[in-house]
């Protein structure tokens, strides 16, 4: 039986009866055969079969085997398909010739059949190791970029990208993506495809990829060669074709990765009829890629989280717990920043600042429990009425301040009116309680103005505006 089992030979040779003497030969000790005439076909041939070795007659009419010989090694496609010359010519001339242009390896018409197979299984084995090892060096040298690229990327989504993004290069293959995920979901989250870079946290029910809930369920790679067969797309299959349903998908494997013990997902590689099927070696590189990739997708992760929560309490600091607005320290910081922006481009600036009309007395009858009630609806309305980049604070108490950068003092006006009728006109109350309604004085103050010095020259501005808003009757807005 064959040493190379499931080796594919190519013979190119125009004796008719040869052909069929070594195809029978070659076949009862396990290869694949595949034959070609002439040498005109011989390439074509070669992109069909894909052989693992070349049996070539240097003597047959129109083209000249040794020519053959030199164009195949030539092309970078065949340089390393192993080549046995068969020729009657004398062998001292055919061999020197063969050899110097890139043969494995000669023999000589009429031959002896154990030579043959033995010189068959011999350049069979070499090719393959040949094969396995420039696999192995791509591999290895296509590793070490992608990890160096991974480790270089702070953030899980971009290192998401990068893997799917590298592995379907090296694999040459059209779609692969990582779906997050757990044993039993019926769903999971594709966070990168390489098919569309631009897909982001996409849910895909787990029903229509089987291999996703094998590889997930068992958690070892599942590989399917072909959809159309594999009796694990069998439920699948029955979909489609109920649906008339056309999948372009010829193959798939589903490589299951873990962090910290848990297992969280799978990379998914797929290939359409016009890539090669899928291999064990692909699955195999696949994992060891995810594999070496997981602590740096860990260390993204833990990297995150220390910068989401050092953000989460950096915004605790500078915001007013009640009420979700700014507190006045981050007003003032907020304040002289515009301020500054302001004054560099020569641009208006607008603050408004408010206090609730009687705002004790609601402490007094209704008690601190709705007053705060008071507090935090007044900053809802405040921020759900200003614009993305407008500043709402809370200033102390129940005064809050709005600042609105490039607007002119008329804005600013429109804007406070607007939102005095609206507080006018709104029920504070919690359900099931009497009616509460209340009103606001608002003072105002824009830049540029000679007397705004400093963010706290330019409160004091809108504080004397209120002061008057105050004194005329409340409920009304002053400049």
């Amino acid at each position: 039986m064959a040493e190379v089992p499931g080796a594919r030979i190519l013979v190119a040779d125009d004796d008719q009866s040869l052909v069929k003497t070594l195809t029978w030969i070659l076949k009862e000790h396990g290869y694949d055969v595949v034959s070609t005439p002439s040498g005109e076909r011989l390439f074509e041939q070669l992109e069909e079969a894909q052989p693992n070795l070349l049996l070539l007659d240097i003597m047959m009419p129109r083209v000249d085997g040794l020519q053959l010989l030199q164009r195949l090694k030539n092309d970078p496609r065949w340089r390393d398909l192993p080549v046995l010359m068969v020729s009657s010519m004398p062998p001292e001339e055919a061999t020197v010739k063969a050899l110097g242009l890139g043969a494995s390896d000669f023999i000589a018409k009429p031959f002896r059949v154990r030579e043959l197979l033995a010189r068959v299984q011999s350049h069979l084995r070499t090719g393959r190791e040949l094969r396995r090892a420039r696999e192995d060096a791509r591999s290895s040298s296509a590793m070490i970029e992608i990890l160096q690229e991974v480790t270089d990327s702070l953030k899980p989504d971009e290192i998401y990208s990068i893997l799917v993004r590298r592995v379907a290069r090296v694999l040459s293959i059209s779609k692969c993506s990582m779906v997050l995920g757990r044993a039993g979901d019926p769903h999971g989250v594709v966070v990168a495809a390489y098919e569309n870079p631009m897909l982001r946290n996409l849910q895909v029910d787990l029903v229509r990829y089987p291999e996703i809930r094998h590889a997930l369920a068992r958690g070892r790679s599942v590989l399917v060669r072909d959809v159309k067969t594999d009796p694990l797309y069998a439920e699948v299959r029955e979909h489609w074709s109920r649906d008339g349903i056309q999948v372009a998908t010829r193959s798939a494997a589903a490589v299951p990765f873990s962090m910290r013990d848990q297992q969280v997902g799978v990379f998914f590689l797929r290939t359409t009829g016009e890539d090669p099927p899928l291999t064990e070696a692909d699955a195999q590189f696949a994992e060891t890629v995810i594999r070496n990739a997981v602590a740096a997708i860990e260390k993204a992760y833990d990297l995150q989280s220390a910068v989401s929560d050092r953000n989460r309490l950096e915004a605790l600091a500078r915001t007013d717990a009640l009420t979700g607005c700014l507190n006045r320290r981050a007003l003032a910081e907020s304040l002289d920043t515009e301020l500054d922006r302001a004054r560099r481009y020569d641009l208006a600036i607008a603050i408004l600042l408010a206090d609730i009309d009687r705002f004790k007395e609601i402490n007094d009858s209704r008690g601190h429990v709705t007053g705060d009630s008071v507090l935090r609806q007044i900053g809802e309305i405040l921020r759900r009425e200003a614009r993305s980049v407008d500043i709402v604070a809370r200033y102390g108490g129940e005064e809050f301040v709005v600042v609105m950068p490039e607007t002119q003092m008329q804005g600013a006006a429109n804007f406070a009116e607007r939102l005095r009728k609206r507080i006018e006109g709104h029920d504070f109350a919690d359900p099931g309680m009497d009616p509460l309604n209340l009103t606001i004085s608002v003072g105002l103050a824009a830049f540029p103005d000679d007397r705004v010095k400093s963010a706290e020259s330019f409160v004091d501005r809108a504080d004397q505006a209120l002061y008057r808003a105050k004194n005329e009757g409340r409920n009304v807005v002053r400049q």
